[in-house]
């Protein structure tokens, strides 16, 4: 065995949320400079992070290795109480293979959903069930057999070891030692390697790593204190006993454990039986359940002829062949069960008088999307291009996204449940981040500093919402002299660096829903927030992995708007179909022209309210341009102006070549639509 390399498995990310402040990139990029050749992600209790530390170790030729810090109820995940004053214990878990990351994600998912007390637990029953190709550590002085060892009672720790190695098979369990400096881990070494020797079960060194570099410790410090809520100068809360919880070199390990010189080889041994491979843009679509002896496609063609006359009293050859067309490439491209499920569940909300949006977005270009009245928009009236929703020269999920009434979207997502399954069906986790000025306010407070220091220290920062601390520097002159004259200030805002942009909790996106052909659990890990059933990963590794997502959005107009066409039956006994309400209407138009727009989506700003009274919009048409044109693109580049000038005739619109004329006369020489664009590349 090389005695200059050694793999690290026991690893926090920022992802062991509060408590690991090892951003996943710069903990990557130190092991390779290490000249580690692999790398072990094992959270605490969750794989947030397993996919972005999965990739970012694959660009820099690092080996993943797929891991979690597991905790383990003292009897059953079902009891919510502590046994002799016990709530959990630790436990490392490692994938060794494909059917062992399925095993994590069931394990990880029922800790979460079915045993979660104070933390996410599981039990030996399910260890004994999903152990197959899972490699474990016996963990921290916080692990089960530790705590038996520290408690006197060897006999226990004896048969302990015996247990987990009857669960895990022989060779799959390993005996964890740490060295921290702690008397603790001296006395866990010592009684290891006993039980070691006698039950013939190797030993595993590791570092107990919760930060990247040991000038990282006081960041992390930091951080546990916005974990607890306390200060620094706080004697009762939360702290590490060293600043040894980073990252090690290779040299330093075996240095540390000179005693143990095959703890260190079985790092490495472990590393090789790990192998877990993810295979990204598989699709795993969900079967819509179809009457019998349909296929997707036949259904899918036979409803659309069914429901087209309802759309166009007059169905001439363009309108057939645009038919023909987009089923053509839909079927091709195999997404007619997606167009079956959107329309399933709109179809759903319309029959039971929940408030639907006309859509939005390009999925506007399908005619398909239209006669199923997914969409609300014309697109042979209004000229928009299939392609732009679906081309099959670049194969990606279609993008449909539905505004439902925010109060009744829930009866939506419920149905959605029912028809596939309550195990097929969730929603998508979200991160809030450590921003630029919430980074410095927890600083401050976990430093015990005055609050109006940190007020004015964030009131010398802009007033955007997406700048770093770093573009703050660069932009007031303040900040710079007071980072350069007040150590206090220079502490602060190099402490607040260090944490800024780091996840600080979960929440559930505001419309990201999972639909799944198998139960989640066979793809992702889940939790529970707030009675909801969640991913434990992004939207993006969601689409990354196959996965049906999409977006339920919430919409308060869709609401008002009800409620209006409610009460104007209720009080004036008279009923509006708003699918039906003509597009082309003068008192309207003056009101819209006038300004007056409050509650109209997306024309509420005082912004838009003035490019409005500019555009003077005449009808449906004109309100086209004017959402268009209110972007910082448009406004920035003289486009708009551009634009109002051309359509009132102060300027006469430009064309740099003849051929752009056809295309671009609509919008006065602007190129305003990406269908736009789109013509011009094929002219």
């Amino acid at each position: 065995m090389n005695e200059k390399n050694f793999t690290h498995l026991h690893v926090h990310t920022e992802y062991s949320l509060l408590d690991g402040a090892a951003r996943i990139s710069e903990l990557i990029d130190c092991a390779k400079n290490l000249g580690m050749k692999n790398l072990a992600i094992t959270d605490h209790g969750a794989m947030y992070g397993v996919m972005n530390f999965y990739k970012t170790a694959l660009k820099k030729n690092i080996k993943p290795i797929i891991g979690c810090e597991v905790y383990v109820a003292p009897t059953t995940r079902f009891l919510r109480d502590t046994v002799d004053g016990v709530k959990y214990f630790h436990l490392i878990l490692l994938a060794e293979n494909n059917l062992g990351y399925k095993n994590l994600v069931k394990l990880v998912s029922l800790a979460a959903t079915e045993g979660f007390y104070y933390k996410p637990r599981i039990d030996k029953e399910i260890l004994q069930k999903y152990h197959e190709g899972l490699i474990a550590l016996s963990a921290c002085t916080a692990g089960e057999i530790p705590r038996a060892i520290l408690d006197n009672n060897f006999n226990k720790a004896v048969k302990l070891a015996e247990e987990y190695q009857n669960i895990f098979g022989q060779g799959n369990f390993f005996l964890e030692i740490q060295n921290h400096g702690l008397e603790d881990e001296k006395i866990v070494r010592d009684n290891l390697a006993k039980i070691s020797r006698q039950l013939n079960i190797p030993l595993v060194a590791t570092n107990d790593v919760h930060y990247t570099r040991r000038e990282d410790s006081q960041a992390h410090d930091i951080l546990l204190c916005i974990q607890m809520n306390k200060t620094l100068h706080d004697e009762h809360r939360l702290k590490f006993s060293s600043d040894d919880y980073y990252l090690k070199s290779a040299e330093d390990m075996r240095n540390i454990f000179a005693e143990y010189p095959e703890a260190c080889d079985n790092t490495n041994k472990i590393a090789e039986r790990c192998n877990v491979n993810f295979e990204f843009g598989k699709l795993q679509m969900p079967v819509y359940p179809l009457p019998e002896n349909y296929s997707d496609e036949k259904y899918l063609r036979e409803l659309c002829y069914k429901k087209i006359s309802a759309r166009y009293k007059n169905i001439t050859d363009e309108i057939k062949s645009r038919l023909d067309y987009e089923l053509e490439i839909i079927n091709r491209m195999g997404y007619a069960g997606y167009f079956l499920i959107v329309w399933d569940f709109i179809n759903y909300a319309r029959k039971n008088k929940i408030p639907v949006g006309p859509g939005r977005g390009s999925a506007a270009g399908s005619i398909v999307a239209y006669i199923l009245e997914i969409t609300a928009i014309d697109p042979i009236k209004f000229n928009l291009l299939f392609e732009r929703f679906l081309n099959p020269e670049r194969i990606s999920m279609p993008d449909i996204d539905i505004d439902f009434c925010y109060i009744r979207r829930e009866e939506v997502i419920e149905y959605v449940k029912k028809t596939y399954g309550e195990n097929h069906v969730a929603q998508i986790v979200t991160f809030g981040t450590l921003a630029a000025k919430a980074a410095v306010r927890d600083v401050v407070r976990a430093l015990d500093i005055p609050y109006a220091e940190g007020s004015r220290i964030i009131d010398m920062m802009p007033n955007d919402l997406k700048f770093t601390i770093d573009e703050a520097l660069s932009k007031s002159k303040n900040l710079q002299a007071e980072y350069k004259n007040n150590p206090t200030v220079k502490k602060i805002i190099d402490l607040a660096k260090k944490l800024e942009g780091m996840p600080r909790h979960s929440s559930v996106h505001a419309a990201g829903v999972v639909i799944s052909k198998n139960p989640l659990t066979d793809y992702v890990p889940v939790q529970i927030s707030n009675d909801t059933l969640i991913t434990q990963y992004d939207k993006d590794t969601i689409e990354e992995l196959g996965l049906l997502k999409m977006d339920f959005l919430g919409l308060r107009t869709l609401t008002i708007i009800s409620d209006a066409v409610e009460m104007i039956k209720k009080f004036h006994g008279v009923e509006i179909d708003i699918d039906k309400i003509p597009l082309e209407d003068e008192a309207t138009a003056k009101i819209l022209s006038a300004g007056d727009t409050g509650a109209v989506f997306q024309m509420e700003s005082s912004g838009m309210i003035s490019m409005i009274k500019s555009l003077k919009p005449k009808n449906f048409y004109d309100l086209i341009p004017t959402v268009a044109l209110y972007r910082p693109g448009p406004l920035a580049s003289g486009m708009a102006k551009n634009f109002i000038d051309g359509k009132h005739g102060v300027i006469q619109p430009i064309y740099l070549h003849e051929k752009l004329e056809p295309i671009l006369k609509e919008t006065f020489g602007v190129i305003l639509y990406q269908e736009q664009v789109m013509q011009i590349v094929q002219v």
